[in-house]
């Protein structure tokens, strides 16, 4: 129960669970700005790089459908500190590497203990923090993962010029390690009763709620993940390639292309606050998250045209990142509503972990397959492609949330 849980209270969880978050983010970056030492240090070349990469978002989205099993049976702050420990496991083993194979067992230790964040983080939201302030929870914990690949850089930055890439390792460790030690202090803030339903109980409609499975038998589950998957194609392509490609658009320099990189990444994380505020307040949640993705395609849109100044690029890239932060929270508290009142069981559903684990599972799916998708069209001459790809993908995901919010309200009709 949180309904007369104190202001202090749900800070404490919301700050808590978004320094799970970030620890989390900060084991994304770690590796790829060590590259540069790793390659010649262990004799491989940039297939065997991106293979790394591969292998922590192939297991991390495979994994965080079960983690949600896993979060619904054990508790979700139990969960949460195995993938922490998970994390600073795979940071030592990084410190503790002497050849290629250690390396994919750290990124394989990384993909295990980053698949439990979503189901985990939101399960804990959802039980302890007071609905009405669910959606500055989901702004803080969207803002924090920006901080963590903020903070993973700069770890990867620092140790590329003074400590070397094991002592990387050892820094994301200890990192990792801090934050689960304040997991272990925050117990009595954190512990989440567990609903217990017996297997094969049904709910008012005759469906049935506690099986492990019956969840993905609801339209609308299948249409989250394929909104997360959508929009995160576009990101990950925009992230990876954007750089080469406002380049070759507008003659940018690489230096001035990473501004612009980091003008959206700044964009994202203002976006996000404004839209913890705007989640709380707007109540037609696939509306809010339309016309944000909207405004963000409409300035893609405008980028690749290539008919804007060169001076211009920074700020819409700026507007690229404000529209997809914008649609953060609202987007968090959507899947909320999935979850709950599209499904038996309503805010007492057994299945939160289930269904953010399974639905969150799209967006490493989605930052498997974008760049990939990106890369081969770059290969094959296609670069004045991608912003318009990204463009396309970003319209797909509104098509896709709007059909989302139909189906939550409609179901709810039915069921109400």
């Amino acid at each position: 129960m949180v309904a007369h849980t104190p202001v202090r209270a749900d800070a404490a969880v919301i700050a808590l669970v978004g320094m799970a978050h970030a620890t989390s983010h900060l084991f994304h970056l770690l590796l790829p700005p060590l590259f540069p030492l790793l390659m010649p240090d262990f004799g491989f070349g940039y297939t065997e790089a991106g293979f790394l990469m591969t292998v922590v978002f192939a297991i991390s989205g495979v994994g965080q459908a079960f983690a949600g099993i896993v979060v619904d049976r054990y508790g979700a702050r139990r969960v949460l500190m195995a993938g922490v420990g998970l994390l600073a496991a795979s940071g030592l083993a990084l410190a503790a590497a002497i050849n290629y194979w250690m390396l994919v067992l750290a990124v394989a230790l990384a993909g295990i203990g980053n698949s439990v964040f979503h189901p985990a983080d939101f399960s804990l939201l959802n039980k302890k923090v007071l609905p009405s302030r669910l959606g500055y929870a989901f702004s803080v914990h969207g803002l924090s993962g920006n901080l963590g690949w903020a903070l993973g850089a700069t770890i990867s930055g620092t140790a590329l010029t003074w400590a070397g890439w094991r002592g990387a390792g050892l820094a994301a460790a200890l990192a990792a390690f801090c934050c689960v030690a304040a997991l272990r202090m925050a117990r009595p803030l954190l512990d989440d009763e567990l609903a217990k339903v017996p297997a094969g109980t049904h709910g008012a409609d005759g469906t049935a709620a506690a099986t492990t499975f019956g969840f993905l038998g609801a339209p609308v589950i299948w249409l989250a993940f394929l909104f997360f998957l959508l929009i995160t194609a576009a990101f990950g392509g925009l992230q990876s390639f954007s750089v080469p490609v406002l380049g070759g658009i507008y003659g940018l320099t690489a230096a001035a292309g990473v501004t612009a990189l980091t003008g959206y990444l700044l964009g994202s994380a203002v976006g996000m606050v404004v839209g913890g505020v705007v989640a709380v307040r707007v109540h037609a949640h696939d509306r809010a998250v339309g016309a944000a993705l909207v405004a963000a395609a409409v300035f893609a849109s405008v980028l690749a045209s290539g008919l804007p100044p060169a001076w211009s690029v920074i700020p819409l890239m700026v507007g690229v990142g404000v529209g997809v932060g914008l649609a953060g929270p609202s987007r968090d508290l959507l899947v909320r509503r999935v979850a709950t009142e599209s499904l038996a069981g309503g805010n007492a559903s057994p299945a939160f972990g289930r269904v953010y684990g399974f639905v969150y599972s799209g967006l490493d799916v989605g930052l498997a397959l974008g760049p990939l998708a990106f890369g081969m069209l770059l290969d094959a001459g296609g670069r004045d492609g991608v912003l318009p790809g990204v463009a396309l993908l970003q319209m797909l995901a509104v098509l896709t949330v709007l059909a989302m919010g139909r189906g939550v309200r409609s179901r709810t009709i039915t069921t109400g």
